[in-house]
């Protein structure tokens, strides 16, 4: 793993450039191998499963919107659904997800999208001092206070996490 020759996605740079936080640049940490799973991820990190960032892209009646979930959790569709007073919740098709953000499955990260997003922010990314999201790449990951992060990527708090019976 290296961290000075990251090489963040072109497009994730620029924004951590517009959004003043070029410094977090240098904490983006480069993988050999991809990290496109949460497992993945905290594997290479050393980290907890819960201290990775998902970002997931959902249709709700068809239009595109952004899950923040830990790793360690499952996105609940219903409660995404009631969240949004949507009549339908699905995953987005991997070319959507592409289209959406400008970015592939396993590399997607919080901020820094094609498009403008509604963005939904799950309560249990706050249970962390510092989460790691995508970097934009299947490759590339940074660390982030969860507040900031949820912050920058317009996110509002919510409950969406499936509850294990």
């Amino acid at each position: 793993m290296t961290t000075a020759d990251s090489a963040a996605h072109p497009r994730f740079a620029a924004a951590l450039e517009e959004l003043g936080l070029g410094a977090v640049q240098e904490q983006i940490r480069r993988f050999p191998e991809a990290t496109r799973t949460a497992a993945e991820a905290a594997a290479a990190i050393g980290c907890e499963l819960s201290q990775i960032c998902k970002s997931l892209i959902f249709a709700a009646d068809g239009v595109p919107v952004l899950v923040l979930m830990d790793g360690a959790s499952r996105v609940d569709m219903e409660l995404v659904r009631r969240e949004l007073g949507a009549g339908k919740v699905t995953r987005a098709k991997a070319d959507v997800v592409r289209e959406t953000t400008g970015y592939a499955i396993g590399g997607v990260p919080p901020f820094g999208h094609r498009t403008r997003t509604r963005v939904l922010a799950d309560r249990s990314l706050l249970d962390h001092d510092l989460v790691w999201a995508a970097a934009g790449t299947p490759y590339t990951v940074f660390p982030m206070e969860p507040k900031t992060l949820i912050a920058h990527a317009g996110g509002t708090l919510v409950d969406v996490r499936e509850r294990t019976a």
